[in-house]
């Protein structure tokens, strides 16, 4: 949660993409730690290192189905002269007490079970008659076995060297061994190797929840019919999975009409399930604005160090922007500007760099890397802004999606990246180097 107020600049300050996001990141504190299940802790941040209780695998095992012989009663095994074996019994995964192999002899062993006291080696059962007492195997036959519990004689035509075949004790990991290291993400595979050394719960950072909420009574949502001078609720859709992509356990709420009444009581309904605010729409300084009449006072006077600051930053799209805490846990809000181009970038340079610090990671950021402009034209830039384009990259190039406008949502739906034009260029010329922030 929020530990200190945002810093403050005068009304008519014009804030820079970096002021803004070193404000956002010097309030935002990575969440508490806490104990999870292994499956509740996918996605999360390990706050401590795992190490290995006990070696993988924790003994000597079998990686095939075959039989497992001596080195020296298979030394000279051909198809023509195979070596005759005693099948002593069988050796199956999870069973106890497994039959001695003593010269002359064979255990019927199956993939994963452990190697028998006295054996060496592990022969397939393809380079076998299967224990059916017959000569050389093919197809189907060649990759059976005989009946579970049969004995008799088992002839190998085909020698084994030392241990072939055998998944030595500790060949993944060791006891001892550091598994994870603190501030490991937890996927799938993570989560494996925590079950396989026999962790059934881990000390992590949760994924931040974050509340996003869009405003405006023009706004309709996906399924509803579409009246006179009404639009369908985008931003909250695309906000929301921007939210999951980074990391987050996300809730939408929908629209919230132009009534700061409302919008006010629909964010303090929301607190008890939130980490994080992300608001889009009403910031500018419209008549219909409601966030900012909503949220430009609370907690002044009743929560002492939180409320909202809005601003205007030198950057475009986005210029409106609005960051404080709220509610008696100073959790942070972000509040972003309702276009659409606009809210979504405002996301990936400010909302999504907070949710992966709440999350306790150091690298919060979107890789960026430098590439040849595209295209048959220059781009232009207003002077004094930072602007991010949508851009396609491949290869080293990238070129421009659509034009500059901030309702391009198709064009944004076709670029993977955004090219970064610094404040003081006004045109960059196809066959430049710029910056790139890759999306996908």
């Amino acid at each position: 949660m929020s530990t200190a107020a945002p810093r403050t600049a005068g009304p008519d300050h014009l804030w820079s993409v970096d002021e803004h996001l070193d404000d956002i990141l010097a309030t935002v504190r990575p969440l508490e730690p806490i104990e999870l299940q292994l499956l509740d802790a996918q996605g999360c941040v390990l706050v401590e290192d795992v190490t290995v209780p006990v070696s993988l695998p924790p003994f000597d095992n079998s990686s095939m189905d075959g039989y497992a012989v001596r080195v020296a009663d298979v030394a000279g095994a051909s198809e023509r002269y195979p070596a005759a074996l005693e099948v002593v019994g069988d050796v199956a995964a999870g069973r106890a007490e497994p039959p001695r192999v003593g010269p002359g002899q064979a255990a019927r062993i199956m993939t994963g079970a452990p190697l028998p006291p006295g054996a060496e080696t592990v022969v397939p059962v393809e380079w076998t008659d299967g224990g059916l007492g017959e000569g050389p195997v093919t197809g189907m036959r060649a990759h059976s076995l005989a009946p579970e519990g049969a004995t008799g004689q088992v002839r190998v035509h085909r020698p084994a060297g030392a241990r072939a075949h055998v998944r030595a004790e500790g060949s993944d990991v060791r006891a001892g061994d550091r598994a994870l290291e603190a501030g490991t993400v937890l996927g799938p595979p993570q989560i494996s190797l925590l079950a396989a050394i026999g962790r059934g719960t881990v000390r992590v950072r949760p994924r931040p929840r974050v509340v996003v909420l869009s405003t405006g009574s023009e706004l309709v949502q996906p399924g509803e019919e579409l009246g006179a001078g009404r639009i369908y609720d985008s931003n909250s859709f695309s906000l929301t999975a921007c939210a999951r992509d980074a990391g987050a356990i996300a809730y939408r709420v929908g629209a919230v009409a132009d009534d700061a009444d409302t919008l006010r009581d629909t964010i303090e309904d929301q607190l008890v399930r939130a980490d994080l605010v992300v608001t889009t729409g009403g910031v500018s300084v419209g008549a219909y604005d409601v966030v900012r009449e909503a949220l430009a006072s609370v907690g002044d006077e009743d929560e002492p160090g939180g409320g909202i600051d809005f601003r205007k930053l030198a950057m475009q799209p986005g210029k409106p922007q609005g960051f404080g805490s709220i509610g008696p846990d100073h959790t942070p809000l972000l509040a972003l500007p309702g276009n659409p181009v606009s809210s979504y970038v405002s996301f990936e340079l400010f909302a999504r760099p907070a949710i992966r610090t709440l999350m306790g990671l150091t690298d919060v950021h979107r890789p960026r890397t430098r590439a040849t402009l595209a295209g048959s034209g220059p781009l232009t830039s207003p002077e004094g802004r930072r602007q991010f384009l949508r851009g396609r990259y491949a290869d080293g190039e990238v070129a421009a999606v659509g034009g500059a406008g901030s309702h391009l949502v198709a064009a944004l739906a076709r670029a993977n990246a955004l090219i970064v034009v610094p404040e003081d260029v006004e045109s960059v010329a196809p066959g430049t180097d710029v910056e790139v922030i890759l999306l996908g």
